[in-house]
């Protein structure tokens, strides 16, 4: 396994750790666990040429996929349809944690790194904000991998 690049990002309350990059893994998936602080998560967003799947590992989450909004806890296992709008929440009052699979995962890869701020590897607490986020930059990033983030006006309610 390969160490080249830093392996933990922070983005949107969310710390995402690599354990597997599509270089890793024959550009077939990519591994990401995030830990989301309570409140945060991934605001509503679609996206073809990627599946990608959620195993919830601990927390209280909220989950919208493809119109239906439901609860997911600790055990829970969530497939997002390819191309289906979809967004979660971290709706405990601790941090909750996530395994993240996408296939074959460029898209999530240059996404997460890219918008995201490396973090040092091993880092394990999630970084207080300093300030709001730069959501150009982040819809810049989104937008050149071929990912769409619905802004609050045109999000499903």
């Amino acid at each position: 396994m390969t160490k080249s690049r830093p392996r933990t990002y922070h983005l949107l309350g969310n710390l995402l750790t690599f354990h597997a990059f599509p270089a890793e893994t024959g550009d077939r998936y990519t591994i990401v666990e995030i830990k989301t602080a309570p409140g945060a998560g991934a605001p509503p967003n679609h996206h073809a040429g990627e599946d990608e799947s959620f195993f919830v590992l601990e927390g209280d989450f909220e989950f919208f996929v493809d119109g239906e909004t439901f609860k997911a806890k600790a055990g829970d296992f969530v497939k997002v349809p390819e191309g289906a709008v979809h967004a979660f929440t971290c709706t405990g009052d601790r941090p909750g944690r996530l395994i993240c699979v996408n296939a074959p995962g460029a898209m999530h890869d240059t996404f997460f790194t890219e918008a995201g701020e490396a973090m040092p590897d091993g880092t394990t607490e999630i970084p207080e904000s300093d300030g709001p986020p730069d959501i150009p930059a982040i819809m810049a990033v989104a937008d050149k991998v071929g990912m769409t983030i619905l802004t609050p006006s045109d999000a499903p309610a």
